[in-house]
């Protein structure tokens, strides 16, 4: 039996075949989207070929984005936490300011022209002592010369407690501009604090001045008090001396003795 043999030119044959390539490159792109079991890459005849994977590479990215998440987490925790230290070392900041040792400087003058009160010092056993002494109502049997003598003494007491509170009164005047300039540094303390400690150190500070003041104000009253008291009670001891030499006066007298008198030495 005899074959016909059909010979195909070689430009058909070259087509035929890209077709056949084509088609055989083509097939696994139109079924990727319906085929559910993974793709792989293979290696053969000394070519390779990597197959894409669509669901492998989407969990790649969403294992990436999970791990990206993570490190920005740690990231902020690590932020939130120096933060923190940072916040706590300005509150443990002290204030740079202290205003102790000039209000202790204002106490000491207050207390020194305190302690320079002349005849009648601010103790209450000198104070009992004095008015015992002084201001005690006379009686008959005192001489002029005793009762003068301790008009004298109650007259220099009030002088003195007067220029006292004069003192004291120019003292705690003085200690006002000094105040008012330590006043105005610790309210700009206070709002320049950069944590809770200098906010609290510069509002203690703040009362500590307010309390100097009082001080100030206590020491101002104690002396104009002390020069009123001695005023009214040499004003009460005047009046008890007068009513007692009064009646030394207004007493009768043994009247006229008769006696010897000699006109000549002879």
């Amino acid at each position: 039996m005899t074959r016909n043999i059909i010979a195909i030119p070689p430009p058909i044959r070259r087509i035929a075949g890209t077709t056949a390539l084509t088609l055989a490159l083509a097939a696994p792109l139109a079924l990727a989207p319906v085929l559910t079991t993974p793709a792989h890459a293979f290696f053969g005849g000394g070519f390779g070929r990597i197959v894409y994977d669509p669901t492998n590479h989407a969990e790649n990215l969403l294992t990436a984005a999970r791990t990206l998440e993570q490190i920005n987490n740690q990231i902020a925790s690590l932020q939130n936490e120096a933060q923190m230290l940072i916040n706590q070392a300005r509150d443990l900041a002290s204030l740079p300011h202290s205003s102790l040792q000039q209000l202790q400087q204002n106490v000491s003058r207050t207390q020194q022209l305190l302690d320079e009160a002349q005849n009648i010092a601010f103790e209450v056993q000198e104070v009992d002592q004095a008015f015992e002494r002084e201001y005690a109502a006379p009686d008959l049997s005192m001489s002029e010369q005793q009762l003068l003598a301790d008009a004298r003494t109650r007259w220099s007491n009030t002088m003195g407690g007067l220029q006292d509170a004069m003192r004291v009164q120019a003292g705690v005047t003085n200690n006002i501009e000094a105040q008012r300039a330590e006043m105005a540094t610790l309210v700009e303390q206070s709002q320049g604090a950069t944590g809770a400690l200098q906010a609290s150190q510069a509002g203690n500070q703040l009362l500590a001045l307010q309390s100097q003041q009082l001080s100030d104000l206590t020491a101002l009253l104690a002396a104009t008090g002390r020069a009123e008291a001695l005023s009214e009670a040499e004003r009460a001891a005047a009046a008890e001396q007068g009513r007692i030499q009064r009646e030394r006066f207004l007493t009768p007298g043994t009247g006229y003795q008769p006696g010897n008198a000699r006109m000549f030495n002879n």
